[in-house]
């Protein structure tokens, strides 16, 4: 079994729109050890994340020039399994999510 740690990275730049940012590849499991979001707009906004069609956070405040974990813990990804963000503003929201994936 291949143990190997990941980011993944995305600039979200659709207001309001669902953007899937990492998706579990067939026959891993991942082990998801951070996830990050920073505004980087001159104005407050909110942003919403979800696995699949459950919300991890939905419109939490994020201050403008701020940053937000928004993992306590960690998270298991099945195969398959898609992590997707929105945001209150277009171009305003970065994403980073560290993984360790075992297939």
């Amino acid at each position: 079994m291949a143990n190997v740690f990941k980011r993944y990275t995305a600039q979200i730049g659709n207001a309001d729109s669902d953007t899937t940012v990492y998706t579990v590849p067939g026959g891993t499991t991942s082990v998801i050890i951070g996830m990050t979001l920073s505004n980087k707009t001159a104005t407050a906004i909110t942003a919403s994340a979800k696995l699949n069609t459950i919300a991890i956070v939905e419109d939490v405040p994020i201050p403008t020039g701020s940053t937000l974990s928004i993992l306590d813990g960690k998270l298991i990804g099945e195969a398959g399994d898609e992590f997707i963000f929105s945001s209150s503003d277009s171009d305003s929201l970065d994403v980073i999510i560290s993984a360790l994936e075992q297939s």
